[in-house]
């Protein structure tokens, strides 16, 4: 399997784990040192932040999602991915499902020979509910 291949790969691993709510296999994707940006929030810094912010999410949502890949570059052991992402997440308490949409730019590093989510640039915002 080649490098894009792989980032592929990681991508459709992490879209099961994320509807799986499995944190523990997401944060091994992702280096101890992870970046996450989001509008309007304070950086997100590390494997571990990131994983206790999505365990609360998913303890008050059910999330699902759709993306389209609209490029993956490979350089070296370095790699990005610009992507479009529209994410629901419907209340667990009932209620109705919130929407989010944009792009997203993620950089991954290969270390020890398998690549990791570096750095996170999510542009979503949320989608008006008709």
């Amino acid at each position: 399997m080649n490098d894009e291949q792989q980032i592929h790969d990681f991508l459709a691993r992490w879209r099961s784990a994320t509807l799986a709510g499995d944190v523990d296999a997401l944060r091994a994707m992702c280096a101890e040192d992870a970046l996450f940006l989001q509008p309007g929030q304070a950086p997100m810094r590390g494997a571990a932040a990131f994983a206790d912010a999505f365990r609360i999410a998913i303890a008050q949502f059910s999330i699902d999602y759709s993306v389209q890949v609209e490029e993956v570059r490979i350089l070296g052991d370095h790699a990005s991915c610009w992507a479009t992402l529209v994410v629901t997440a419907t209340p667990r308490a009932g209620g109705d499902p919130r929407q989010r949409a944009g792009h997203t730019l993620t950089l991954f590093e290969r270390r020890d020979g398998r690549w990791l989510l570096s750095r996170d640039a999510n542009m979503l915002v949320a989608v008006p509910q008709v």
